[in-house]
């Protein structure tokens, strides 16, 4: 095979692992050995074609449905992903036609399809020729964005925020999010930014465009100076910072959930005193490593955090919910697709069970802030709704706009009138959106 046939066999096998065994596109990457073959070039267009193709798979298959005579037979579900893969490469990513098709027949022949090899062509070739004016409409009337979020997902986003938001967050899916950067000591920023070119964020974070590839190659990587966290996601850790004249036993944080472990460095690295639990000893593996690789300490404990309890009620409890993850779908395009409506009730009675737990182990005045990546209701304030109104000892702690640097660049608009957090991906389009986030600040009565 050619160096580019083998980046688009590794595309898919992973697109395959994703919509045929419902494996989650990360968990796919990690796993899959041919990327490791590859060189990072192909690593990249590999990773970036089914990426794509994930954020566009309605506006592909709508296409394919055009195209082909009559629907594809199930045990071609194979050769439905080759064809997703050459309409991505003509339609999205602008690959030179002929390398599409070209490549994308060749693929399907090694795939076992050699008998279907003419009509890959034909319709790969059609697309070509026919289908850019349908996609540029689609685009300029938002139809782009309806087409490529599952109706359960466009119906509750539509229902929790309107019509008109909802299309903006979809809108927002579909673009490729920017790296965002979490410094050790923000104090650095300005140095930092200078040497990976980056654009500093009201938070004191960093933000470099799309395509870094490989980001342990990145200047500051091996030293430690910062960890991939989106803007979204190093809000909730800024609300439990240690404050002045605390003693050691009032600077200790639990965190919850903790992997995959940037909310646990920002702690550390805030001068808390931290406990990391996870019921995944493997992921809390590898949060150990990332603050060896920082110069940071945790004790980290491998647990179930509904049932574990801490030697002694604590000053903070830190809890990032177990979600359904639609506030991630710019990162995780795979989510749209692989979640629905039927795991909601389960999530929401995993965090009601998270919660009590996070209650019982703070001490009076003691504080917990929970969070979510989620854009659903159900998993925000409705959780929040719920615990109070069952008599948990515990009160709204309001959070205000200069907690997270909101004076600045809008980040006050993510204040709701309640006092919690909510972000929306639509949102500070300016800086480049965010990830979709809900964080709610508790005190212990």
């Amino acid at each position: 095979m050619t160096r580019g046939l083998e980046a688009r066999a590794a595309a898919l096998d992973l697109l395959g692992e994703v919509l045929e065994r419902r494996r989650p596109l990360d968990e796919a990457l990690q796993r899959h050995k041919r990327l490791s073959w590859l060189e990072p070039r192909d690593r990249a267009f590999a990773r970036h074609l089914v990426a794509t193709s994930l954020r566009r798979l309605g506006q592909l298959d709508a296409a394919l449905a055009g195209l082909l005579e009559r629907p594809l037979k199930p045990k071609l579900e194979s050769l439905r992903q080759v064809l997703r893969l050459g309409l991505c490469q003509i339609l999205f990513l602008g690959t030179p036609p002929h390398a599409a098709v070209d490549t994308s027949v060749r693929l399907a022949a090694k795939a076992g399809f050699a008998g279907h090899k003419g009509l890959v062509n034909a319709v790969l070739r059609r697309a070509d020729r026919e289908l850019r004016p349908r996609i540029a409409e689609q685009e300029a009337s938002g139809e782009a964005a309806r087409l490529n979020t599952p109706d359960w997902l466009w119906d509750a986003l539509a229902s929790a925020y309107g019509a008109e938001t909802a299309k903006a967050i979809a809108e927002a899916h579909l673009a490729e999010p920017p790296l965002d950067l979490t410094l050790k000591d923000s104090a650095t920023a300005e140095d930092w930014a200078r040497s990976l070119e980056a654009q500093v964020l009201p938070t004191g974070g960093l933000r470099l465009p799309s395509g870094q590839g490989d980001v342990a190659k990145l200047a500051g990587y091996t030293e430690g100076a910062w960890w991939v966290q989106d803007l979204a996601a190093s809000l909730p850790a800024r609300l439990l910072r240690p404050e002045a004249g605390q003693t050691p036993s009032d600077k200790t944080v639990v965190d919850l959930c903790a992997a995959p472990g940037g909310k646990t460095a920002q702690l550390a690295a805030a001068g808390a005193e931290v406990i990391a639990v996870d019921r995944d000893a493997d992921r809390l593996k590898r949060v150990s490593e990332n603050l060896e690789r920082l110069g940071l300490a945790a004790n980290t404990v491998a647990a179930d955090a509904a049932s574990w309890r801490p030697p002694s009620p604590v000053a903070a409890v830190l809890l990032d919910a177990p979600c359904s993850a639609t506030g991630t779908l710019r990162r995780h395009p795979d989510i749209a697709w692989l979640k629905g409506p039927g795991e909601i009730p389960s999530l929401t009675a995993l965090q009601d069970r998270l919660l009590a737990a996070a209650a019982d182990m703070l001490a009076p005045g003691g504080r917990l802030v929970y969070a979510v990546c989620s854009l659903l209701p159900e998993e925000g304030p409705a959780r929040i709704a719920a615990l109070l109104e069952g008599a948990a000892p515990l009160a709204r702690d309001p959070i205000a706009a200069a907690e997270i640097a909101g004076e600045v660049a809008g980040l006050g608009e993510l204040i709701t009138p309640e006092g919690d957090l909510r972000s929306l991906p639509s949102q500070l389009s300016e800086l480049g959106g965010l990830d979709g986030f809900y964080v709610c600040r508790l005190r212990r009565l």
